[in-house]
């Protein structure tokens, strides 16, 4: 039987209209769970654990009315990125360890307005610019299914939150692979939605690379959250995309296309494996699925670093570049914004046309295929403390480059308009699971959800069922 920190959201939900259980035990569960191992992975930077359980027991009773709101009675971690007005949001940076939030982000807000219990604030590396997970300011954060590893960043302390069972979801956010990198390190979904599908604040959402989601232990529970997220907000203007109400396509008629490599990945083998089962198991039932080979090659490393240090590093470099703070930021912050100094006009609009070279080598994929599978990581060899300013890392006995060559999310923010969705499916030699990205057409959701959803019942099926994280005691 699952423990009851481990079931789903939508599970829970049923349990209390039907009175197995109740918010309130549901939240000490969480609570309890935290003692237990929080200290062994480092989820969260702040709890709040006595408000969120005074709010669980008034929701007792909400949950059993015939008008209770979505999320009512679910304990939701927010990044401590993410504004929530009153609450400090330190992103991950010793200097804004008394930086009080005046508004609340639009994500923030709706899941808030739907009934979610914040019960605390999840770690991040500072200021979200690195794809491991530690800082300074809050320690290391690690994967629950091997201490030893990172738990992916940005979005780390979120992915663990979730991977460990101590909250009934999480948010993220996404600008090189932030929800998509921690959901693979921690066995879990991660949506990256197309850009503008959902609301993001300024100046972030004028920024095609940037997204924001949640990251769940199942599909059924990204689908819930992803419903109350996305839509206008009127902060946003980016945010008024159209929603594209055509009919989903039976999984039959469904054409998938596979790269191993998106052209230039060095990969390591038990990530392919776990591909080709998946591969196979989509072919047992008759889906049409073709490898292809795509023409990229390491230029696109380098056009997401440009256009990450063009917006992003700027406005850090505005905020952080004097020397009384420069000084006092981390290792990778320091070397990520020196390299920011050294950008030039002219290395933005390389980046741009390479972007639309990009985009040409890829639309007849996708004018043929309605999805594209590819890994989500390189490598899951990656240890926790890893430092990309100074340390190297292999693949296969190759050195690779150390910023961005062992995750493979990235292009799908350069090319922000496709939406990615990330989930397990399989495990790795070094017990982490191994993970799949679904690659859609531009603003074209119907069918990511629909290969994940078969996904979910073959090499998917086990996970936070009968197979959980074992925190390293193997």
């Amino acid at each position: 039987m699952t423990e009851l920190y481990y079931l789903s959201a939508t599970e829970l939900k049923q349990q209390y209209r039907t009175g197995q259980t109740k918010p309130s035990e549901v939240m000490r569960a969480y609570i309890n769970r935290y003692h237990q191992v929080n200290e062994k992975v480092n989820a969260f930077s702040f709890t709040f654990f006595d408000d969120a359980l005074k709010q669980a027991e008034l929701a007792d009773l909400e949950v059993l009315s015939a008008n209770t709101k979505p999320l009512t009675g679910l304990a939701v971690a927010i990044k401590d990125e993410t504004y929530i007005s009153g609450q400090i949001t330190t992103n991950g940076c010793a200097l804004l360890t008394e930086d009080v939030a005046t508004s609340t982000d639009p994500v923030a807000k709706r899941l808030l307005e739907n009934g979610g219990i914040v019960h605390g604030r999840t770690t991040t590396p500072e200021f979200s610019v690195s794809a491991t997970c530690w800082s300074n300011l809050w320690g290391i954060s690690r994967s629950p299914w091997n201490p030893e590893v990172t738990s992916g960043g940005s979005s780390g302390g979120s992915a663990i939150a979730v991977a460990s069972g101590m909250a009934s979801f999480a948010n993220g956010t996404d600008i090189g692979g932030s929800i998509r990198i921690p959901a693979a390190f921690c066995g879990l979904y991660g949506f990256k939605p197309a850009h503008g599908r959902v609301p993001e604040i300024a100046p972030y959402n004028i920024d095609p690379y940037c997204h924001h989601g949640v990251i769940t232990r199942t599909l059924e529970d990204l689908k819930l959250g992803y419903e109350l997220i996305k839509g206008p907000e009127w902060q946003d203007s980016h945010s008024f995309v159209p929603e594209n109400n055509s009919a989903a396509k039976p999984l039959s008629q469904i054409k998938v296309a596979v790269s191993t490599d998106l052209g230039f990945f060095n990969v390591e083998p038990d990530i392919l494996a776990a591909l080709n089962e998946t591969v196979e198991s989509l072919q047992q039932i008759g889906v049409t699925v073709d490898f292809v080979d795509l023409d990229w090659d390491e230029q696109v490393i380098n056009t997401a670093k440009v256009h990450q240090r063009s917006h992003m590093g700027q406005l850090l470099l505005k905020h952080w570049g004097t020397p009384d703070k420069f000084n006092k930021l981390n290792s990778y912050t320091k070397w990520y914004l020196e390299k920011v100094k050294e950008l030039k006009a002219s290395d933005i609009l390389e980046a741009n046309l390479h972007l639309c070279e990009m985009w040409e080598k890829i639309s007849p994929i996708f004018q043929e295929y309605d999805v594209l599978l590819c890994p989500t990581l390189a490598t899951t060899k990656v240890p926790a403390d890893f430092d990309y300013s100074k340390d190297t890392i292999q693949i296969n006995g190759i050195d690779v480059e150390p910023n961005k060559g062992w995750f493979m999310t990235y292009p799908f923010n350069t090319l922000g308009q496709c939406p990615v969705l990330a989930m397990p499916n399989g495990m790795c030699d070094n017990n982490i699971p191994s993970s799949l990205q679904i690659v859609g057409r531009p603003y074209q959701d119907n069918e990511v959800f629909t290969i994940a959803e078969q996904l979910s019942k073959t090499v998917a099926q086990s996970f936070y069922k009968t197979k959980f994280p074992s925190f390293g005691e193997l």
